[in-house]
């Protein structure tokens, strides 16, 4: 109960501070079990594609994870549903060499928000869909609570 508290309370910590997102979604991976087929689907609109945006990978992970990286692919899709992209992504959840986490913690869960497309500009208005599925050699990967994604326009440069 404790944990749930806990990952409650950091949720709203990092949710509050994402000012520039145009959407942000959550799948809680069932008793953190994450099986390869399982894989989330995130369904968002654009309504502007003369901007720019930053999409982001969410993470939540207990420090029991095993392993200190996360393969993971993505599938981006337009509304017709054909793909645009597809892609294998790692992400470095502790330091490889001191086991040190990386992310924000509180007790034993860590939010995690890793950069996966800089100033992404969509080919039109629309509807997309981003897919994850986890590329890890074990089945399930044990350990995973939740994984999503958040777009966000990106900021201007100058």
């Amino acid at each position: 109960m404790k944990q749930w508290i806990a990952g409650l309370m950091l949720l709203a910590l990092v949710t509050s501070c994402d000012t520039n997102a145009v959407y942000k979604e959550y799948t809680d991976i069932d008793e953190g079990k994450w099986f390869i087929k399982n894989a989330p689907s995130f369904t968002f609109q654009i309504d502007d594609a003369t901007v720019p945006y930053n999409i982001y990978y969410n993470l939540r992970n207990s420090l029991s994870y095993g392993y200190y990286n996360l393969y993971l692919t993505r599938y981006l899709r337009d509304e017709s549903g054909k793909e645009m992209e597809s892609r294998l992504d790692e992400l470095i959840l502790m330091d490889p060499k001191t086991g040190k986490p990386n992310g924000d913690g509180l007790g034993d869960l860590f939010d995690h928000k890793f950069l996966m497309k800089r100033n992404y500009r969509f080919p039109k208005p629309g509807k997309y869909t981003m897919q994850i599925r986890q590329y890890m050699r074990q089945d399930p990967l044990l350990n995973i609570l939740s994984v999503g994604i958040t777009v966000e326009k990106a900021a201007p440069t100058r």
